[in-house]
């Protein structure tokens, strides 16, 4: 935030951030994965592989900053580091599609807003 080298705030993983704590699955026993909702954290969405493709599970989550703003004055980087696990056990960097988005509050008028990248200045590598 606002230029700082380091995260100012750093967490121990998206399960905790979006309220999962360790795990959204609850075991085969209990149903896998299972949707949850409340008004400011849940995982809304789970998409089941139906068996025919070589398709992974697909989640929808959600996180408002209602109650703990998150507040900056000149710019905002968000990471998000995605691990799996390998034989081992040891860390597997993934590959994941992740989107998110952000809103923000400002006062206006403001001054004109720089233009925004093209799909090349927008790819990941």
């Amino acid at each position: 935030m606002d230029g700082d080298e380091f995260p100012t705030i750093c967490g121990t993983g998206t399960e905790d951030y979006f309220c999962g704590s360790y795990n959204f699955d609850l075991g085969k026993e209990a149903g896998g994965y299972t949707e949850f909702t409340t008004p400011y954290a849940g995982l809304h969405q789970v998409i089941r592989p139906d068996g025919r493709y070589s398709s992974q599970q697909r989640f929808g989550m959600y996180r408002w900053h209602i109650p703990d703003p998150v507040r900056f004055e000149s710019d905002l980087r968000v990471t998000i580091q995605a691990l799996g696990w390998r034989s081992g056990p040891r860390y597997l960097p993934l590959q994941d599609d992740i989107a998110s988005v952000a809103y923000w509050y400002q006062t206006l008028p403001s001054a004109p807003l720089p233009p925004l990248p093209d799909r090349d200045g927008l790819e990941v590598n």
